[in-house]
């Protein structure tokens, strides 16, 4: 196979903006329908291929240590649902999940079955969707919603098959096994039971922003369908929910800094929605409803008296200005609430605090709210999340607990009295000691002084007396956390003597609301200078050095990586950009464009505002390619992916590889696949083992 690098034809467009005129040669590949960007992006896929054979052998490695670690014949603990337990299995050697339930026992409403340590089905077991079923034609298949109506009897569930989160949803009789002829296509993921009779769904305009919510009438066409909401403003988002005490269904229309609430009671969905506060820009607020002592009540997370956001409450047919409601956890500086979740009994708090997302949980029994009491647990980073918790009187709660080094847990929480009780650990075959392996943190200080996390997990006889090849991922966006989580697949990096390192850069929330309000809009560079910092802070400390440091970041991460890449190239010996985000300033010049308008609010308007023009194409990854050594960059991408499109990282490597005067640059297309890559487990693993393999080469790491 040739190892000749392709290079891009030319076909100069001249991009005209306030005063501003930028030639773009390489705008011609976004015609995907295109003889010649198919061909441009197959002769991309083979010099790819042809430049990174020589990792097969180590790709097939990490595979099999990947495969051989995961249990594949396998069930998750069932979580209740009316009068039936829902799990789901997998199976050895079948890509895809298979979803199902048995009854409850009357004896014992609120434990869970037991679940085998072979993974086989349970007694009485009933298959709801075996998705290998479901995919078995089809080279892509994603499910978007899968909801069982309140009476347990029927399924509504919806399916991409081409990677554009483009679905379609049919509903099953769980009774009889059959299918309805009720079709719903080209909607968005989700959909929401109203009693037995009609589903409520979103659709998304031409830009992809779901912007309509429908209600269907089961038995009836499509056509019959009705509009129930439609958001004018290309700002906003749209979505539609219910509580699990089935007292209201909600239409939550939103955009990045701005949120409104429209209620309608669960058993009336035929009836029209009523607004809650109505939107104030800048005002975000979310809702949930308690009923202590029998006085029905807005539980209300807000942020309209400060920006790390306060709980209050008032009852649902009294509201209150949002700044003066009943407090229940007032604003505080050193705490970001995140939201609340509530049941008959109790009512759980989220937020975060020392840059670690916690869970508080307060009495509602005595008639009112009680004090709220944090969870403990024994490790300084880690990450507990609410599971399935679908039943409103349920006096347990189901946990999720996982760490860096620790395998995720699955534990029931009785609420009364405080007890944890496991479920269910993560089993890594083969054998795993968590011992062997240390998270910590260290921090660094960015160009103004801000102390900015980093999360560094390592081998522990691997030590720190010499520099080590390290792997530093950033995202830095959408106040996205990235919060401490196992993974079997870094193992196969810790193993070869490989840090991992996560540079938690502003932009993301991991220490609070104003950490994302100065990464965003006019303050972005913060979060590229960060985590050069961060890189600086792992050199300083002894851990690695630049030429064994490797950078990793996809989607908005993947703008943070072709910003770096420009801005201190020689800090890394390679970058691994994932569905990256390159190109940002033509993208948001295109109100067209999925996510677009509603990206203004993030990134800033530069449609409208020169300001914001000049100050993305600042930083705009492909805006500013140069005439110097670059380090080894490796892009991945998807044909179909809506959300960023192929096109960027296809015409960042074409300019790096017509302009840089060092460096290797690769792309590897995905020709049928979405935003999250490939589908089907072992294709995933495979993705993840050619990754891996390339990283651990670029860092001089040990690749046996």
């Amino acid at each position: 196979m040739s190892k000749s690098a392709p290079h891009a034809p030319k076909h100069p467009i001249t991009r005209s903006f306030h005063g501003r005129d930028v030639v773009d040669n390489y705008e011609w590949m976004r015609d995907k329908a295109s003889p010649e960007t198919l061909s441009y992006l197959e002769a991309e896929n083979a010099y790819t291929e042809s430049l990174t054979g020589h990792l097969q052998p180590l790709t097939d490695a990490i595979y099999g240590e990947i495969k051989g670690r995961v249990k594949e014949t396998d069930m998750s603990v069932p979580s209740r649902q009316g009068g039936w337990w829902y799990y789901g299995r997998t199976v050895e050697g079948k890509d895809y999940g298979i979803s199902c339930r048995v009854a409850a026992e009357r004896e014992q409403p609120w434990t869970p079955p037991r679940v085998p340590e072979d993974g086989s089905p349970l007694p009485g077991e009933q298959v709801l969707l075996d998705i290998n079923e479901l995919a078995a034609d089809h080279e892509f298949f994603s499910l978007g919603a899968s909801r069982v109506s309140p009476s347990g009897r029927l399924l509504a569930y919806s399916f991409d098959t081409s990677g554009d989160e483009r679905f379609e949803l049919r509903v099953k009789d769980l009774e009889t096994g059959s299918l309805y002829d009720d079709t719903l296509t080209d909607i968005f993921y989700g959909a929401v039971w109203a009693g037995e009779e009609h589903i409520f769904y979103v659709r998304v305009d031409d830009a992809w922003r779901p912007h309509q919510v429908w209600r269907h009438t089961l038995g009836t066409p499509e056509s019959a369908d009705v509009l129930v909401y439609e958001e004018p403003d290309e700002r906003f988002n749209v979505g539609v929910g219910a509580d699990r005490a089935e007292r209201f269904l909600y239409i939550v229309s939103s955009s990045k800094s701005t949120s409104e609430f429209h209620v309608l009671d669960f058993d009336n969905p035929t009836g029209e929605f009523r607004m809650l506060w109505p939107r104030q820009d800048g005002v975000e607020y979310d809702v949930d409803f308690i009923a202590p002592g029998g006085e029905e009540k807005w539980v209300v997370t807000h942020n309209a008296t400060g920006p790390n956001f306060a709980v209050g409450t008032c009852p649902i047919d009294q509201l209150a200005d949002l700044s003066e409601l009943d407090d229940v956890a007032p604003h505080d500086d050193s705490r970001r609430i995140e939201g609340t979740d509530s049941y008959r009994d109790f009512l759980f708090l989220s937020y975060r605090a020392g840059g670690i997302g916690r869970l508080a949980v307060a009495d509602l029994t005595a008639g009112g709210i009680g004090e709220f009491t944090e969870l403990e647990f024994n490790e300084e980073l880690y990450t507990v999340s609410l599971g399935g918790n679908p039943e409103w009187d349920a006096p347990v709660v189901r946990l999720s607990y996982t760490s860096f080094t620790q395998p995720a847990q699955v534990l029931d929480y009785t609420v009364a009295d405080g007890e944890f009780t496991l479920l269910k650990q993560q089993e890594v075959e083969g054998g795993y000691d968590p011992a062997e392996y240390v998270a910590e943190r260290i921090w660094a200080t960015a160009e103004d002084g801000t102390q900015v996390p980093v999360s560094v997990v390592r081998r522990v006889d691997v030590g720190v007396d010499k520099p080590l090849p390290t792997l530093l991922y950033g995202y830095g966006s959408y106040e996205h956390s990235i919060d401490p989580a196992f993974s079997v697949a870094r193992l196969s990096l810790l193993d070869r003597g490989m840090v991992w390192a996560c540079a938690h850069v502003r932009g993301g929330g991991e220490m609070g609301r104003l950490w994302y309000d100065n990464g965003k809009m006019m303050s972005k560079r913060n979060t590229f200078t960060d985590f050069l910092a961060c890189a600086d802070a792992l050199v300083q400390s002894g851990v690695t050095t630049y030429g064994q440091l490797v950078a990793e970041g996809g989607s908005a991460g993947g703008l943070l990586m072709g910003a770096v890449a420009n801005m201190a190239p020689d800090k890394f010996a390679g970058i691994l950009a994932i569905v990256p985000f390159v190109d940002p300033l033509t993208s948001i010049l295109m109100p067209e464009l999925p996510l677009t308008v509603t990206e203004w609010e993030e990134w800033g308007d530069p449609y409208h505002d020169p300001e914001a023009y000049d100050y993305i194409a600042s930083y705009a990854p492909f805006e500013n390619v140069e005439a110097i050594d670059y380090p080894d960059i490796l892009a991945v991408t998807s044909l179909n992916d809506t959300r960023v499109l192929y096109v960027e990282p296809a015409k960042w490597i074409a300019k790096l590889r017509d302009t840089a005067t060092g460096g290797e640059f690769l792309l590897k297309t995905e020709m049928s696949a979405g935003h999250g890559g490939v589908s089907g487990r072992y294709a995933q693993w495979k993705q993840t083992a050619f990754e891996y393999a390339w990283v651990l080469d670029k860092s001089g790491a040990d690749a046996r």
